[in-house]
């Protein structure tokens, strides 16, 4: 045997030894999702966690967390699957399918099959659809405190609710939605500053979505009702979203459909927040410092 043969067997069992250690550090994947990522199956369209996903992050590979897409770089093609039209740089590798008709996608790292890259189609200016099954990518959101503000009837056990969800860091009871400044709770009361009751919702986005914080907020209050909850009746006591930004609206109105399509007569409101007042101090915390269990609101699973 001649030197380079046994260079280049030395050089094939490092490089062997080396994939065999990339994979001890892999995760551990169900069957689900083998059948997608190793053996280069296809989930159903519409049915994968972030095809209709809106929030600002970063998504990596399931099978070893290295980053592959930015969500700037995300769009809606209406295909029913992830669609990104560019990929961050390196992260992924492009091999020709046996039949020589599509190009196949894969971690450039890991070789986890991701799905398929079109050329071509016009959905966006760089001309590329990374089409990318769900169960391949986990996301990784860019902000950890972010806020939300929900208006759900009495402030008081809309704030005893949400102070139970993990990854909820602190709230504060206000005023939202209104046309005049500084209001108190009396002149709220009066019906006439067009102010809601409102909870201001600062959340740790690592631990909880935007997404599952609306889905706790219809599931805690009667959200068909109009202009009142349970025996408050007024337009402070209206179900409304309040969002900061076109992400939460997105967000919002998508779950908003979907209790439609179970039925539902949605009579909640979805406005931009314009300014939050926070309530007298009286108000803040109020079962907590009385006891007891809010008298119009009570948790329904819904999702």
């Amino acid at each position: 045997m001649d030197l380079l043969s046994v260079i280049f067997i030395l050089v094939n069992i490092f490089f062997f030894q080396s994939i065999q250690g990339k994979e001890m550090k892999l995760n551990k994947l169900t069957p689900e999702e083998e059948k997608v990522i190793i053996y280069k199956g296809t989930e159903y369209p519409f049915t994968g966690k972030y095809y209709n996903h809106f929030e600002k992050g970063t998504y990596v590979c399931k099978r070893c967390n290295t980053p592959l897409y930015k969500s700037e770089d995300k769009f809606d093609s209406g295909c029913g699957w992830p669609s990104f039209d560019d990929e961050i740089p390196g992260a992924i590798k492009r091999i020709q399918d046996k039949d020589g008709v599509r190009t196949e996608i894969i971690c450039s790292n890991c070789g986890a099959h991701l799905g398929h890259v079109f050329i071509g189609e016009g959905f966006t200016d760089k001309n590329t659809r990374h089409c990318v099954n769900s169960i391949s990518l986990l996301f990784i959101p860019d902000q950890k405190e972010a806020k939300a503000y929900f208006a759900a009837g009495c402030f008081w056990g809309v704030q005893y609710y949400f102070n139970k969800f993990k990854g909820v860091i602190s709230t504060k009871v206000g005023y939202a939605g209104g046309n005049f400044e500084n209001p108190t709770y009396k002149d709220v009361c009066t019906g006439t500053t067009n102010h809601a009751e409102t909870v201001e919702v600062l959340y740790d986005s690592t631990k909880i979505t935007y997404e599952e914080l609306v889905k706790l907020f219809f599931e805690i209050h009667d959200f068909t009702q109009v202009n009142r909850q349970g025996p408050d009746i007024g337009s402070q006591y209206r179900s409304a979203i309040f969002y900061v930004d076109e992400n939460q609206k997105q967000i919002a109105n998508k779950i908003i459909d979907i209790l439609k399509t179970k039925g539902y007569d949605v009579a909640t409101q979805v406005n931009k927040i314009n300014k939050f007042y926070t309530a007298e101090d009286y108000h803040q915390n109020y079962y907590e410092k009385k006891g007891g269990m809010p008298y119009c609101h009570s948790y329904k699973k819904i999702f």
